[in-house]
């Protein structure tokens, strides 16, 4: 399926940086010559109370910045968000769209077989990811959690490119970046874990490259197409 505009909502706790991930692909997005808005949203912070942030992405200008709704990609950064429920739209795939997908960070199945059902009977393709076992692997920290749901979705999804996402890397953690609240002192937590910028960089865009693989072979394996484009030119 091709898309002038994909809605991504990412859901996680504060922490795992599911603000700064929608960032990033935000910016790869730009990079790649397409538009796109990210925007966090989230109450009184404080870590492992839920966190959600929107990412679109689009071939023509965004002007919407709100809630987003009715996401065609929804990513749970943490089981709690399934298993307790730690959402701030329930049940948790509340709005998505038919022919979507949902990727979750977990190397178990945690659906009850309502959702299941609910989510077959919309076409929605569910993709589980070991993200965080993932970044301790290859990064050695699961402050990376992040970055494998980034390749995780643009493996899938291929809304954004490799070299852009490295360029986005680059910008977000090589240059001086203004960050505010808990954003900030993750980015800080980020960096103060690698001793220089450059293993930094090197880490988290091997966590990010090793989630692109595998969602990559996932969905040409499942057959998956969800991607942002011209339907006119497409057809």
């Amino acid at each position: 399926m091709i898309k002038k505009r994909l809605n991504i909502r990412m859901s996680g706790l504060g922490g795992q940086g599911a603000v700064t991930a929608a960032h990033v692909m935000a910016m790869a997005a730009n990079r790649d010559g397409k538009f796109s808005i990210s925007n966090p949203f989230f109450g009184a912070e404080k870590r492992m109370a839920p966190a959600e942030s929107y990412c679109r992405i689009g071939i023509e200008r965004i002007y919407d910045r709100g809630e987003l709704v009715f996401p065609d990609v929804i990513q749970v950064f943490h089981p709690q968000v399934i298993t307790m429920g730690k959402s701030y739209t329930m049940p948790f795939y509340s709005g998505v769209k038919e022919g979507g997908v949902v990727i979750i960070n977990s190397d178990q199945p945690l659906l009850s077989e309502e959702d299941v059902q609910r989510l077959k009977d919309l076409n929605v393709a569910v993709f589980y990811i070991a993200a965080t076992e993932l970044a301790i692997e290859v990064a050695g920290t699961e402050l990376s959690t992040n970055m494998a749901m980034i390749g995780a979705v643009a493996g899938i999804t291929k809304c954004v490119s490799m070299e852009a996402l490295d360029g986005a890397l680059q910008e977000r953690f090589g240059k001086k970046f203004v960050a505010s609240g808990g954003t900030a002192s993750l980015d800080e937590a980020i960096k103060k874990k690698f001793a220089k910028k450059e293993m930094l960089l090197a880490k988290n865009l091997a966590t990010v490259k090793r989630a692109y693989e595998i969602a990559s072979e996932w969905a040409e394996k499942n057959k998956i197409e969800l991607r942002v484009g011209n339907p006119a030119v497409a057809a």
